[in-house]
């Protein structure tokens, strides 16, 4: 009897203030390990893409996909998180058995569909999936960074840092900002005050 086929699925991205929550879905393939698998937070920018490029290279199938920021300003970060985990499941080539999510809420699929808490450090699927969600996260940041430098997207990819929260104030809020997102809302609130401080 063949092994069940289980997807892992995690997210990227629910804390920034700018740009999509992205999320990936993994099934791993048994007869090719992948070693040093973990919580993409618990390792390195450099070992995260040499993962990516195994996973991308050794899984049975894997996708990735997103939900925009005004899709998160429409719906709120959380069910922006789930419709990214659902585009992601839907669009795998391969149909899972199982799928695994990290955290305690799961989207809704047609599929028999498992949360776990901390997930992301437990379950290999899993892992793989936050792996690739953070490194799509994490480019579509530098892409951002090269086109607005003077956010700094690079160095904090879109966390409220206090020289992120001070680029706002100064250069004001593109429209890749999250406006429900307390910090932008307020800068929102106050374009004169900009004014006044740029320099």
């Amino acid at each position: 009897m063949a092994e069940p086929r289980i997807c892992g699925v995690d997210e990227a991205g629910r804390g920034p203030l700018c740009g999509p929550v992205v999320a990936a879905a993994v099934i791993l393939d048994p007869a090719r390990p992948i070693a040093g698998l973990a919580d993409s937070k618990k390792l390195s920018a450099r070992a995260r893409e040499r993962l990516a490029a195994l996973i991308a290279e050794r899984a049975l199938a894997w996708s990735v996909d997103e939900a925009t920021a005004e899709e998160i300003d429409r719906l709120n970060i959380l069910h922006a998180s789930l419709l990214a985990m659902r585009r992601a499941v839907a669009a795998l080539k391969i149909k899972p058995d199982e799928v695994l999510i990290d955290g305690n809420r799961c989207p809704e699929l047609t599929l028999p569909v498992r949360a776990i808490v901390g997930g992301d450090a437990l379950e290999p699927a899993i892992s793989a999936a936050s792996i690739l969600a953070k490194t799509t996260r994490d480019a579509r940041m530098l892409e951002l960074d090269r086109l607005y430098p003077q956010f700094g997207l690079a160095r904090h990819k879109g966390y409220p840092t206090a020289a992120h929260l001070e680029a706002i104030r100064r250069h004001g809020v593109p429209d890749f900002y999250r406006k429900s997102f307390a910090p932008v809302r307020q800068a929102l609130a106050r374009p004169a005050l900009w004014a006044d401080e740029a320099p």
